[in-house]
């Protein structure tokens, strides 16, 4: 059986402040490795969804830099 409790966020604080210290460090390693693990799924998601170049859009780039190696060469 699980409990729920809704506690605002400065009680939730005083709560976290009043933790022993071995407690704290535990707590603060679980919260830093799950901001790890949702940043990654975020880039993740990102890239997913990142726009992409078509073909026209390639062969452009290409085109421009070729145009800048030849440039330079000069």
């Amino acid at each position: 059986m699980q409990a729920q409790i809704e506690i605002g966020f400065d009680q939730l604080v005083q709560l976290v402040k009043e933790l022993p210290v071995k407690q704290w460090i535990k707590l603060k390693k679980e919260v830093e490795e799950e901001q790890v693990v949702s940043g990654d799924a975020g880039l993740l998601a990102f890239l997913l969804t990142a726009p992409t170049f078509n073909e026209k859009q390639l062969e452009k780039i290409a085109q421009t830099r070729k145009e800048i190696s030849e440039w330079r060469k000069d």
